[in-house]
């Protein structure tokens, strides 16, 4: 039982029935009669999965403790925020999900944003980095920095970061399955910047287990992969201190169409996968849980999206103090960055997107988080313009001058409604949370294909209620007009793909390819014991081998991963 369980609630048992009497008289009176004259829009209405009662009371969090389930903010169970002051302090950092083409055309982009007010660098990677591939493998051509930038190579690592100094920059890298080889290239950069691995600051994603049920990045089995995650923890802990050695990601499970509630339960569940690894491998809770990071997804239902950060915080805050012994407050923080909800961006009519990426982002400040991306609103039809990259950063900044959003902690707390969806969101993730360990832990239900079910049932459901117009999507279902022209989209420019392909080519001409041999075949050999695998790949990368040298080597110890047909 959590302690403080017998303590008062805020309503008195008297309050509440009195209150009872109330509603039931208001339910066959004023009610009844309004209902009579006019029926309501829809027969149901609900959030992403819970079903929304017409009005909400004390009655509705009857059983709310304010010390137990609410507290201070920067205090457990940090319901109300991580910080006491919060944005009263500082605002969230401002970030923008960029990069394209080669490392030279991310790197002017790259200072394009920070010239504009940009506080956080957010890497995106080209399809084939992500899936351990050289820009002129066979399997890579056709998506050399298509949707992100092109890394071959620490050559091109620190030409992306040219004249960024990586001491006073926090850099986010969404990058999963060949992690550990992208976060040996940073550090390495640095070094050739004069910079330790001790001054660096930023995030690499690192959480493979969600690309299994939602993105399909993966390179090699779970089992592996998970260990790889646990390695970047356990040489972070010592070597890089201040960087975010994991940042467990709910965004994709969102976007391919989980529930707010299964996005949180599914999510938490591969944090434990990772928080076991590390312990296994030695490590005491206190040395990497702090440095734990997020990344979760903001959709359209603006009060289900407050009540979900809220929750998250207060969950993780009780799951690391009750299950895991932490002892550290900053172990129990739990620091998320968001992106708003690419799923929710619509070809048509893309202009609407900049009215969703505001309401979504208004949702994350008041939920309380710490980093902020937008998706752009033509992000539906290619990478963003300059323009589009723009426009995402000052709606952030208006949210945060204009709106009055960041001037108080915790603005909607004891709505009875958020208050409501709070618990119940809690209540629905601890259900699933409890039935993958049931079914053998995060890496066993995803090899079973049961995570995967889920949010495939809940993707169709929720398409279904778009089918038959139950969810309007406005310019999408309804409000249509015809004869609509897309706005002027960005195009990687082929030539640009070329001249990656010469880099490399040059690049390969000009290393010490015994150096690059001895260091792959040490990788290898470390892949094959029980030791860390971080030192390792960071002297492949000093010796300039590339990404797809690395992870091939790795593979041949490894393996690759097959998935399960999930119907």
């Amino acid at each position: 039982m959590p302690e403080n369980a017998n303590q008062p609630t805020l309503f008195s048992e008297e309050a509440l029935a009195a209150l009872s009497r109330q509603v039931h008289a208001w339910e066959e009176g004023p009610l009844a009669k309004t209902l009579g004259r006019q029926p309501e829009r829809r027969p149901d209405f609900a959030t992403s999965s819970i079903p929304v009662q017409r009005m909400y009371t004390p009655l509705d969090v009857a059983n709310l403790d304010y010390e137990r389930d609410l507290g201070f903010p920067g205090e457990y169970p940090f319901t109300r925020g991580v910080q006491p002051t919060m944005y009263r302090g500082r605002f969230w950092t401002m970030r923008q999900y960029a990069g394209f083409g080669t490392a030279e055309e991310s790197n002017q982009k790259f200072r394009f944003l920070l010239s504009q007010g940009q506080t956080g660098l957010s890497v995106a990677f080209d399809l084939p980095s992500q899936l351990g591939y050289d820009s002129d493998d066979p399997m890579a051509i056709a998506e050399v920095g298509q949707v992100g930038v092109a890394i071959d190579s620490l050559y091109d690592m620190e030409t992306l970061f040219d004249g960024i100094p990586l001491d006073k920059v926090s850099t986010s890298m969404t990058i999963n399955a060949p992690a550990p080889v992208m976060l040996a290239m940073y550090i390495a950069a640095a070094e050739k910047q004069g910079v330790a691995s001790e001054q660096l600051n930023g995030t690499v994603q690192n959480d493979v287990l969600k690309e299994y049920v939602a993105r399909g990045t993966y390179i090699f089995p779970p089992g592996p992969s998970v260990r790889l995650a646990a390695d970047v923890m356990g040489y972070c802990a010592e070597h890089v201190p201040q960087w975010n050695t994991i940042s467990v990601s709910g965004y994709h499970m969102r976007d391919a169409g989980a529930t707010a509630a299964q996005e949180i339960g599914f999510t938490f569940a591969n944090a434990r996968a990772y928080m076991d690894a590390a312990i296994e491998r030695g490590l005491n809770i206190d040395q990497f849980a702090p440095r734990i990071s997020w990344i979760f997804n903001t959709h359209n239902n603006f009060f289900e999206e407050i009540a979900k950060y809220r929750a998250l915080r207060r969950l993780w805050a009780k799951m690391l103090k009750e299950e895991y012994g932490a002892k550290d407050p900053r172990s129990m923080t739990l620091r998320t960055h968001t992106q708003t909800g690419g799923s929710t961006l619509m070809a048509q009519q893309p202009e609407n997107n900049i009215v969703r990426a505001a309401i979504q982002t208004l949702a994350a400040v008041v939920g309380g988080v710490q980093s902020i991306a937008l998706s752009c609103y033509d992000e539906a039809l290619a990478l963003p313009t300059d323009d589009a990259q723009r426009m995402a950063l000052r709606t952030q900044q208006i949210i945060a001058h204009e709106t009055g959003a960041a001037d108080t902690v915790d603005p909607m707390a004891g709505s009875y409604y958020v208050e409501y969806l709070t618990n119940e969101l809690e209540r629905r993730a601890v259900e699933y949370m409890d039935q993958i360990a049931d079914a053998g832990g995060a890496v066993a239900a995803i090899e079973s294909g049961w995570v995967q079910t889920q949010i495939a049932e809940a993707s169709w459901e929720y398409q279904r209620k778009v089918d038959e117009k139950q969810e309007i999507i406005v310019g999408v279902n309804d409000y249509i007009e015809g004869g609509e022209q897309p706005p002027a989209i960005f195009t990687v420019d082929r030539r640009l793909v070329d001249h990656q392909l010469k880099r490399l080519s040059d690049h390969r001409k000009n290393r010490d390819m015994a150096k690059v041999e001895a260091s792959l075949a040490e990788l290898k050999r470390v892949c094959a014991s029980h030791d860390n695998t971080m030192p390792a790949i960071l002297e492949a990368v000093r010796n300039y081998a590339t990404l797809g040298e690395i992870c091939g080597a790795m593979r041949d110890v490894f393996g690759e991963y097959r998935a399960p047909t999930v119907i």
